[in-house]
Formats: structure tokens, sequence, C-alpha cells
């Protein structure tokens, strides 16, 4: 059973930056895939971020480069950093990985953007 544990949400202005962090409970090189994910009020969930085994990262459409994700292969750490935030990303950003054909899930980080 893998456990991911995010942190790092929280208010910020239209335009500031945030990093997501997310603790993974085992070795992250032994993963199919890790990646963000966010659901915005009344709204279905959308990809963020996704990087396969491969090493193929995909962005959801509305990133439009302002979004980064990266790991810590030691550290089993996977990040997202967002810049350029608008008030649209507001939403509960959740840690995904994919091992052994099974999905886990973090508990979510909530992001607001807001003035």
């Amino acid at each position: 059973q893998v456990q991911l544990v995010e942190s790092g949400g929280g208010l910020v202005q239209p335009g500031g930056s945030l990093e997501l962090s997310c603790a993974v409970t085992e070795s992250i090189d032994s993963l199919d895939a890790m990646g963000w994910y966010r659901r915005a009020p009344r709204k279905q969930r959308l990809l963020v971020a996704r990087r396969t085994s491969s090493g193929v990262t995909l962005y959801g459409d509305f990133v439009k480069g302002r979004f980064t994700l990266s790991r810590d292969n030691a550290k089993n750490m996977v990040y997202l950093q967002m810049n350029s935030l608008q008030p649209e990303d507001t939403a509960v950003y959740y840690c995904y990985v994919q091992r052994r054909g099974s999905d886990y899930w973090g508990q979510g980080t909530q992001v607001t953007v807001s003035s």
C-alpha cells in the first residue's frame, strides 16, 4: 500500500507562485507513473501533470507552461511548481502515483488564488 502526503497548499494572490510537495512511502523509482490532478468546486477532476516511467511528462492544456512537475528520487518526493497562478487555478490538488497497475491518491491540498 503506497501512501501519499501532500503539503504546500494555501492562499496566494493572482500572479503568485506555490510549490506543492508529495511525500511517497515507496521508492518512486518503482512507480509506473506519478503526478498531480486537481478538482475545482462543482467541476470534474482534471489532469495537471503526469510523468510516466518512460520519462514522458504530460500537462493539462490549461497549464500553458506555468507549472513544472519534478521529483527527488533520493527523498521519494514529487513536486509541482506553480507560477503565474490565477483565480481559476483554485482547487484541491491531489498527488497521484501508479504502481503495479494500482492507483494511489493523497488526501489533497487546497490551493486558493485570490486577492
